[in-house]
């Protein structure tokens, strides 16, 4: 680990996550938040912490996200991603492990562009016969 410090970033629809890791006790801060502050369902953080439990580094690392843009759920995708990136390169053995799960996969799906003499991406205007 070179500088006691791995930065990878992770990304998700339009929210993007920073995600500084360095060893210590295992302190995480979203946004100058705990994580617990920032996501508050326990689902949201089990899904954060999913690339540290299947590496096994539960209490390892002190990790700092710097998170923006999107709504919640893009940005748990974002941090998530960014945390894997960053124990990829703390230890590139981890790589087929984090891959098993999907964890290094960035999701390319992106929200449809409105189209013009529409409602939405696909949603017509009501059609009227008279």
């Amino acid at each position: 680990m070179e500088g006691n410090l791995l930065i990878a970033v992770g990304r998700r629809k339009t929210a993007r996550a920073i995600v500084k890791i360095s060893q210590g006790e295992g302190k995480i801060t979203v946004n100058g938040r705990s994580l617990q502050q920032y996501f508050p369902l326990i689902t949201q953080q089990a899904e954060v912490l999913k690339p540290l439990k299947v590496a096994e580094l539960d209490g390892k690392f002190n990790i700092e996200v710097k998170s923006e843009g999107g709504g919640i759920s893009g940005q748990v995708d974002a941090i998530k991603l960014g945390i894997a990136r960053a124990i990829a390169k703390y230890n590139p053995d981890f790589i087929p492990r984090l891959r098993e799960f999907a964890l290094l996969t960035r999701d390319p799906r992106m929200k449809e562009r409105k189209k013009y003499g529409q409602k939405g991406a696909r949603k017509r205007f009501q059609w009227t016969k008279r």
